[in-house]
């Protein structure tokens, strides 16, 4: 049987940067991949579209990557630190309900996102539903992800940095996809060097995938794993 996965992001490109070659591995194999984003209006990013734009654009990535279902929250772009942390728990709660996931994909929460950190926070706190609820099924896994331009600015060395000890192989057409899939985000994409260009992204790619002894990988922090 194939697993259930839910993506609990803070903004819209998120999933493709973060995880977009294993969402896209996992749909062509079968499996439910769905997704819950705090700040899908992302108000207060750079060379933002217009709404209707970034929406097509989203739900182009989604298509692209094989994402079946999408939980939208309206919670202020790079505000989340003034939302209140039970807000966010409860949001994602909605969605680990309606989509029954078996493994959670989030943010690592020493990201020098703002977003990012407290979306880790709330994510981590959501995950344990099943612990209030025995009607809900327990969540088998949570993996940490990183997002180039956030994960890799981790500049506080007091925090536990990401520390990769799971990597899954997304061969050339993983990658592919992942970048097909942030070049229809207007606005997102960047010139070399920045961590958000084609070039750093595949090499990142590729240098994840020399770890594990493949040629194109996405690395995670498995934080949390049930085995039943």
């Amino acid at each position: 049987m194939q697993r259930r996965f839910l993506l609990v992001i803070a903004h819209p490109d998120d999933e493709a940067l973060g995880c977009g070659g294993t969402v896209y591995k996992i749909s062509q194999a079968g499996g439910q991949v769905e997704m819950c984003i705090l700040s899908a209006e992302a108000q207060a990013r750079q060379f933002r579209p217009e709404d209707a734009e970034l929406q097509a654009d989203l739900q182009a990535s989604s298509r692209m990557l094989g994402i079946s279902k999408t939980y939208e929250g309206s919670f202020p772009n790079i505000e989340l630190n003034n939302v209140s942390h039970l807000q966010l728990v409860q949001f994602i709660e909605k969605a680990i309900v309606a989509s029954r996931p078996q493994v959670i994909i989030t943010h690592h929460p020493s990201d020098s996102n703002n977003d990012h950190l407290h979306c880790a926070l709330a994510c981590q706190a959501a995950m344990r539903l099943f612990q209030r609820k025995p009607e809900v099924p327990p969540c088998q896994e949570l993996w940490f992800m990183e997002v180039p331009s956030a994960t890799d600015w981790s500049l506080n060395a007091a925090t536990n940095r990401f520390q990769p000890n799971l990597f899954v192989e997304i061969e050339n057409v993983g990658l592919e996809k992942k970048l097909a899939a942030l070049a229809g985000y207007r606005g997102v994409m960047r010139d070399y060097p920045h961590p958000r260009s084609q070039e750093t992204i595949r090499g990142l790619a590729a240098y994840r995938g020399s770890q594990a002894g493949c040629k194109f990988a996405e690395a995670y922090e498995c934080v949390f794993r049930r085995i039943v």
